[in-house]
């Protein structure tokens, strides 16, 4: 059994490319058509402004680490007066208590100290914003350097140039396409199915697809997606099929026509749409030949071929002939003679 549907070449992955800055733009190295490699340079804004800035927080830096040096340097010192003064206190404190020295002389041996003692806090303390201030100087260097990226278009992926929208010496806005790209990998057939056919339809199921400029080739595929929601209008499933061996050239937008193959019935009995009395969904009445008369039957149906024919599941009779070919003149009880062509 197989279902017919109409579509479209589409493909999943589609972008629209743009800058994140605003600038006028001074190299484009792609155009329509192009295949580029993820990571390609593709297009570049002037960036002697942003370049002067990256160089200016480099600059910052270097300034900061000399500071740092200088702090550090000062901590030294500190470190090497805290000592000596430490020492010089604790030997006079010694003398103050053998009587030999003053009290005076101790206190300012004390004050000595406890100077010599904030000194060298005071010069951690520098050192520290020192410091923090080469952190924050980094930082601003990876802004300006990640703003200078942002100068530069680079392919996001492997990828087709569908579209270049603008031209060399153009002004861009951030977020103004520049390209439109799509991935090759992703691109397959968007078909519409009839909701009352699309029933058995199931991902993985094989599938032909006709392409409307190749109408003399048939391409292999299979069901890769069908869409939960469906069209409240057209009443129609949407259901998407990987062409396996289509042409590497695609064509977004081409009408392409897919066939899906949903059952086999090889055994199946078959009767055309004509041949049916009062058709409602899955329901109808056959005409059928049984022991040499003619009678009506309620059948069901199932699948329903391409050709317009119906599966009967249900209701004809072991031994019954299903009359194929409605003729006037039918009766039931009528006795009928079976020829080659109106049974099935």
């Amino acid at each position: 059994m197989e279902i017919f549907g109409l579509g479209t070449v589409e493909a999943r992955g589609i972008s629209k490319l743009g800058f994140e800055v605003a600038g006028t733009l001074i190299d484009l190295r792609v155009d329509h058509g192009d295949r580029v490699m993820k990571g390609a340079v593709m297009a570049q804004l002037l960036d002697a402004e942003q370049k002067a800035k990256v160089t200016q927080a480099h600059a910052a830096i270097m300034q900061a680490e000399a500071t740092i040096r200088q702090a550090t340097a000062s901590v030294e010192r500190a470190e090497a007066s805290y000592r000596q003064k430490s020492q010089s206190n604790e030997r006079r404190q010694e003398l103050v208590r053998r009587g030999t020295l003053s009290p005076d002389a101790g206190e300012e041996a004390r004050a000595a100290f406890e100077i010599a003692a904030a000194e060298l806090a005071q010069a951690k303390s520098t050192l520290e914003v020192a410091r923090a201030s080469l952190d924050q100087s980094r930082a601003l260097l990876a802004i300006e350097e990640a703003r200078l990226a942002k100068y530069t278009l680079a392919a996001p992926y492997d990828a087709v140039v569908v579209v270049r929208q603008r031209e060399l010496g153009s002004m861009v806005n951030p977020g103004e396409a520049v390209f439109t790209l799509v991935d090759p990998s992703t691109v397959w057939i968007l078909a519409y199915i009839d909701e009352t056919r699309a029933g058995h339809i199931q991902v993985g199921q094989n599938a032909k697809v006709t392409l409307r400029s190749l109408p003399e080739r048939r391409f292999r595929g299979r069901v890769a997606r069908v869409e939960i929601e469906s069209d409240r209008v057209n009443e129609e499933r949407r259901v998407y099929v990987i062409c396996t061996d289509c042409p590497e050239d695609f064509h977004l937008g081409e009408q392409a026509e897919v066939v899906i193959a949903v059952a086999s019935l090889e055994h199946a009995n078959l009767v055309p749409q004509a041949a049916v009395v009062g058709l409602q969904g899955k329901h109808g009445i056959v005409w059928t030949v049984e022991n040499g008369r003619l009678a009506l039957r309620p059948v069901m149906f199932g699948q329903r071929t391409l050709d317009g024919r119906l599966e009967i599941v249900d209701g004809v009779p072991n031994g019954a002939l299903v009359v194929v070919r409605l003729e006037s003149g039918l009766r039931e009880g009528r006795s009928a003679t079976v020829r080659k062509g109106d049974q099935q």
